[in-house]
């Protein structure tokens, strides 16, 4: 089969790799689309700490057709067509997956559509709702709120009856928030988001923050919080190190959860087959009546999967880009 080999940052090869053969409890899925996850951008540059036992092909999710399952697997058949959260191996014209990281295709959405859906889809609902617990009438704050991560993240919480802020660098990038349901608009490159959120709640401040920037961020997210609010950070784009003042979180009773999807294990409470199972039960209905959409700001043939890496290391896209494996002709496109 063939397979994208990161031979540096910039060079990603569309190659010939060994065959993939689902072990006991996994299943093969012939890929239709892969997502591209700024994960793949520092495994591609050597700046990414792999867990044990990670591909080194790329790829956290993928969608296409059932090949072929390990044995013990039941659940699913030759021909479905499917969604998939990986820990690696999605650059690739098959994948093998744990059963219980593979989902069914949410109604109304394409199987090209859907490779834009596992990642981002389990790292919001299990970081707003599982671990934030975020609830009607509270107010998010969203860094990034244009970003893969960011799209789905607004239109989760507005479903959930919450309100949104949302950081971004650009007007186009606000103005895209706000067509997803943002209610706060606030350009990080002209505003202190934290004069900004605290202004536009009375003086209380936000009651969870998703966080991908992390250190540079820190003590301003924690002074952006509300009493008993949750600050979650699933990004180190702004650095690891910093100092927490913890007579602020004290005082505000708050909480500061880190929060990382790929390293999980695939069972157990806090593993990636219950997060998944959460999420086919709970967001997977907010997509299939379109409350939730995936947003995809551009598409490439995988052939050209440096080009794409480019493009999310720029900044210059709204919501996710995917990666389709097919006819090498087709053109790179973009909305």
């Amino acid at each position: 089969m063939r397979a994208v080999v990161a031979e540096s940052a910039d060079r990603l090869v569309w190659t010939e790799v060994p065959d993939v053969v689902p072990q006991p409890g996994e299943v093969l899925i012939k890929v239709a689309a892969a997502g591209v996850n700024r994960a793949d951008l520092q495994q591609a540059a050597s700046q990414y700490p792999m867990p044990p036992g990670i591909p080194e092909t790329l790829g956290l999710e993928v969608a296409g057709v059932v090949a072929d399952v390990g044995d013990g697997v039941t659940e699913w058949s030759i021909a479905q067509e499917v969604c998939a959260l990986l820990t690696g191996g999605g650059y690739a014209e098959y994948v093998a997956a744990p059963a219980g990281q593979v989902m069914p295709i949410p109604a109304g959405v394409s199987v090209h559509e859907a490779a834009a859906v596992p990642e981002a889809a389990c790292t919001v609902w299990s970081n707003l709702v599982m671990t934030a617990n975020l609830s009607a009438g509270e107010t998010l704050l969203i860094h990034g709120g244009a970003s893969g991560i960011g799209t789905y993240a607004i239109q989760v919480a507005r479903a959930l009856d919450a309100w949104v802020a949302v950081t971004a660098g650009s007007a186009a990038k606000l103005e895209a928030a706000r067509g997803l349901g943002a209610q706060i608009l606030i350009n990080y490159r002209d505003e202190d988001f934290v004069d900004r959120i605290r202004g536009e709640t009375g003086g209380a401040g936000a009651d969870v923050i998703l966080d991908i920037v992390g250190a540079s961020y820190l003590d301003r997210n924690v002074d952006a919080l509300a009493d008993d609010g949750r600050l979650v950070i699933i990004g180190l784009q702004g650095g690891i190190n910093a100092e927490l003042n913890l007579g602020k979180i004290l005082g505000k009773r708050a909480g500061v959860f880190g929060s990382a999807l790929r390293g999980r294990p695939v069972e157990g409470p806090h593993g990636k087959s219950t997060i998944v199972g959460d999420v086919v039960a709970r967001l997977w209905p907010m997509i299939s009546d379109r409350r939730v959409r995936p947003i995809i700001g551009a598409q490439f043939p995988i052939q050209r999967a440096a080009a794409a890496h480019r493009l999310l290391s720029a900044g210059n896209v709204v919501g996710k880009v995917i990666l389709l494996v097919g006819d090498p002709q087709t053109a790179a496109t973009t909305n």
